[in-house]
């Protein structure tokens, strides 16, 4: 594999080498994907910033975010189609690894996807408005 990293006159370099496989290794690192539970209803404008912030997060933390609240209202209409997308929200559900809930209030859809959650026995973890762990 040194003879893969070459310097700009063609020599090997494998203190290069070295550095990129590090890089290489670290990017094919396994990442369970997270369910991103947060609110929408109520300020969807500043409840979706702060879904963004919490998704970032959760890619900061070596995990894959799934956050549908930051998708479906991209192409669904929350006033019309809700039953539709919190079916949507829980068949997402099932495919993640973990459960990550930020805040301390919890939205109607919110308790709906925790109870799912629970009984799926999804991993459930806690976290502030500030990115927190809560125990």
């Amino acid at each position: 594999m040194g003879d893969l990293f070459k310097n700009q006159e063609g020599y090997a370099d494998p203190t290069a080498g070295a550095a990129m496989r590090e890089v290489i290794k670290e990017a094919r690192k396994w990442r369970p994907l997270v369910y991103i539970c947060s609110p929408y209803s109520g300020d969807p404008p500043g409840n979706t910033k702060k879904a963004i912030l919490y998704s970032r997060f959760a890619v900061d933390q070596g995990a894959i975010p799934l956050a549908p609240h930051l998708l479906l209202p991209l192409y669904m209409d929350e006033s019309t189609e809700r039953e539709l997308a919190m079916f949507m929200d829980m068949v997402f559900l099932g495919h993640c690894e973990e459960m990550w809930v930020f805040g301390s209030k919890w939205s109607e859809g919110m308790q709906t996807e925790i109870a799912k959650a629970k009984k799926r026995s999804i991993k459930i973890r806690h976290f502030t408005e500030d990115c927190k762990e809560e125990s």
